[in-house]
């Protein structure tokens, strides 16, 4: 997430996420979607490997992930042998879209599995989040490294484990585009240029779900994550049909604080003018290590993060699979 500096406590922790700006039925429709939610609700989520893909994406190896640096390459390449064991292919000649941001090279890391349904695989859907994060912070005992485990190694893993579901399953109707994020801590940059790209390539966005900050479980509420953008669609409440369960809710700190706007999901919204809308966890409450050193590995909460993954299958699934245009904007 994009730095702003602030003095104290809450205010700071509002700006976490706020300073991200730095991407009926018929009977036969409804039976379908009963049957994707069936053959997913049971999909499972390693643990091991979530905590395998943090513990690198945090590490002092990767020194922060700073757009333009060494440490942000490696986790670039990480994505891309991720990306190529999930079976999915480059949407370009590669798996990168490369672009300059400041004198800086810049790389969004997409991968592409395409939609098996002749007509629905014309449109896409897009799964995101950031994989850059700030590099050095004020140095605490010693260490200066801000190792972006929260924000975003987080999203960024939650992205690897959903290729590697919908890889392997193999059962998308739509085609989907799986894309990591750099340089949003710059300011979006990624997402503005791939955005940009896409629609002048003429692509058919169907809706995007970007991952923000899920590494730990909110404080008293009834539903597992937020969305941003929450009354600016029907996203969350077709989500949760498609999931069987309330996973996605609203938060009322969001609109306040105009989060829609603020996180890479924005540039598809401006491009696309579809639902393009952020999920997260991060309550203004439940984590204070926003760009900070001991934004770690070992603070994420990985049966929190298992859980989470597992309950946004049945809704992305039902998303790509459905037999009309059922996420819309609202009026």
């Amino acid at each position: 997430m994009r730095k702003n500096i602030y003095k104290t406590g809450l205010f700071t922790a509002l700006i976490a996420i706020s300073s991200c700006n730095l991407t009926q039925n018929s009977t036969e429709e409804k039976t379908v979607i009963k049957e994707i939610s069936t053959s997913v609700e049971s999909a499972k989520v390693s643990e091991a490997s979530v905590k395998s893909s943090m513990e690198y994406l945090a590490s002092n190896e990767l020194r922060g992930r700073e757009t333009g640096t060494e440490g942000i390459e490696k986790a670039a390449v990480y994505i891309e042998e991720k990306f190529n064991e999930a079976g999915l292919k480059p949407y370009f000649k590669t798996y990168r879209d490369s672009f300059e941001v400041r004198g800086l090279n810049g790389y969004n890391v997409v991968g592409f599995l395409e939609g098996n349904d002749p007509e629905l695989k014309k449109e896409f859907v897009i799964l995101g989040a950031h994989y850059d994060h700030v590099g050095f912070e004020k140095k605490v005992d010693g260490d200066s490294i801000a190792n972006g485990a929260n924000d975003n190694a987080a999203g960024t893993v939650a992205v690897l484990e959903l290729a590697k579901h919908f890889g392997a399953a193999k059962n998308n109707k739509r085609s989907m585009l799986f894309i990591l994020f750099s340089a949003e801590e710059m300011g979006l940059q990624g997402a503005k240029h791939i955005s940009s790209r896409l629609k002048s390539e003429g692509l058919d966005l169907y809706s995007l779900v970007n991952f923000e900050m899920i590494g730990v479980p909110m404080t008293n509420n009834d539903y597992l994550a937020y969305l941003t953008g929450y009354e600016n669609s029907n996203m969350a409440d077709k989500f949760n049909e498609y999931a069987n369960s309330k996973v996605l809710g609203f938060l009322p700190q969001a609109k306040e604080y105009s989060l829609f706007q603020r996180s890479d999901n924005y540039p598809f919204y401006l491009e696309f003018q579809v639902p393009s809308q952020t999920i997260s966890t991060f309550d203004f409450t439940n984590y204070k290590y926003y760009h900070h050193v001991s934004d770690e590995a070992s603070r994420m909460n990985y049966p929190h993060m298992v859980n989470l993954i597992e309950k946004v299958i049945p809704g992305i699934s039902g998303i790509v699979n459905s037999a009309g245009r059922e996420i819309k904007m609202n009026e």
